[in-house]
């Protein structure tokens, strides 16, 4: 870790968040294994050989990532419709992270934007902003590129699509993310990476993070004490 706090990186510049973690367990009520083996049904349907490895695979981004590196860009584009609808229907039984509303909030009241940038489908995010009465505090949100699982995270480009739209620097940013791929995109873009580690594991696997946190509720608090005619208000100066 860096030695920063998150009074270092907090309200000083934009907030990103990846959404599933920090701000809700979207496949809670729709298993993401169940989900993945729905992938792996209709590859199958569609006579598609897949590896041992694949067939038996937990998470459905990790299947999208597999048949857009090895298959055709239309079957790519079948898998993506079919995965934007799962995680259309999960976010409707989605649960909310604990003070993860507390933070877009808290950011919102003290002049802070607030991005979400995740491997998540935007039509499922903004569905769950919507339902949860979040969406008008949110300045932002880069989602999956449709049919195109190479630009998800670890790769960058999300996060600098982020900071682009925002008109900021990088260095500026700091992302919430509970995966090793939210730190390596974070760091890859010149953003500061806040590792959620939501189980204990997680905590020695962050050692990347520039600061880690177990609860939402530290940076909801670490937000309390911006102050709200911060340079990024509208009412400043």
């Amino acid at each position: 870790m860096s030695g920063l706090t998150l009074s270092d990186l907090v309200g000083v510049g934009p907030l990103l968040l990846d959404f599933d973690g920090p701000v809700c367990s979207i496949f809670a009520g729709y298993p993401a294994t169940r989900v993945a083996g729905e992938l792996v049904e209709l590859l199958e349907v569609k006579g598609v050989a897949m590896p041992p490895d694949v067939r038996v695979e937990v998470d459905p981004l990790a299947v999208l990532r597999w048949v857009g590196e090895t298959c055709s860009h239309d079957l790519t584009r079948t898998v993506e419709e079919a995965l934007c609808a799962a995680e259309l229907q999960a976010a409707r039984l989605a649960v909310p992270t604990p003070f993860g509303r507390e933070v877009i909030l808290g950011a919102h009241a003290r002049g802070v934007p607030v991005a979400v940038v995740s491997n998540n489908s935007a039509t499922a995010i903004e569905a769950y902003l919507t339902a949860h009465d979040l969406a008008v505090y949110v300045t932002l949100i880069v989602g999956r590129a449709y049919a195109d699982p190479r630009r998800m995270k670890p790769n960058p480009g999300p996060v600098l699509d982020a900071v682009r739209a925002l008109g900021v620097a990088p260095g500026r940013c700091a992302l919430v993310g509970d995966s090793l791929s939210d730190i390596q995109a974070a760091h890859a873009a010149g953003a500061a990476a806040i590792g959620y580690a939501n189980r204990a594991e997680k905590i020695d696997a962050f050692t990347a993070a520039d600061v880690v946190v177990t609860s939402m509720a530290e940076i909801a608090d670490a937000l309390s004490w911006v102050s709200p005619l911060s340079p990024l208000s509208p009412e400043a100066g």
